[in-house]
């Protein structure tokens, strides 16, 4: 049975402007996913909401997972607040299995994000779960939490999100997608 570790971001103090926080979000899209996984047959980990980047690298080592998969929304650098949007996906950069992922979790995010022509993969070395991970992984920035259209979009679709994101867990892993 293939495995997926889920690692909603733990930033409980990155706001959205539309209230509320990015570990609230990311956790509500993570919940809805697991229906999807399960009717997959995808067995699945996740991290401790409380816990810190560290001790979701240690939960996922910790197990047998095929894919990492960190979920986040974005913010600008302060001079660019709230002009950003779109969504970016990250994989390790010597990584050809992350990068095969990032792709078809960005090919996938065009399918539900308002504008498909702003989602990006983007190659980094700098991103510890992307680095110190022993599963390929991608890190999801669904989209700007500090855009008001895009922090709309997000709490808007949350459960669309969910789908879209299994799905792509599913394509990755080679295993059929199945709805609940």
């Amino acid at each position: 049975m293939s495995a997926v570790f889920l690692s909603p971001s733990t930033q409980d103090y990155n706001p959205y402007v539309t209230g509320n926080n990015e570990e609230y979000y990311t956790n509500l899209i993570a919940d809805a996913m697991i229906p999807y996984l399960k009717a997959s047959g995808i067995r699945y980990g996740r991290n401790d909401p409380n816990g810190s980047v560290s001790t979701s690298i240690a939960m996922s080592n910790a197990g047998t997972y095929d894919l990492h998969l960190a979920i986040h929304s974005n913010a600008a650098p302060e001079s660019m607040a709230g002009k950003l949007r779109g969504p970016d996906v990250y994989y390790y950069r010597d990584s050809s299995r992350g990068r095969r992922a990032a792709e078809i979790f960005a090919n996938n995010l065009k399918m539900i994000y308002p504008l498909p022509s702003l989602v990006t993969t983007v190659p980094t070395t700098s991103l510890a779960e992307l680095r110190r991970t022993q599963a390929p992984a991608v890190l999801v920035e669904i989209a700007y939490h500090d855009n008001w259209d895009d922090a709309n979009w997000i709490i808007a679709n949350i459960e669309a999100i969910a789908e879209n994101l299994a799905l792509s867990v599913a394509d990755y892993l080679g295993v059929a997608f199945r709805r609940p």
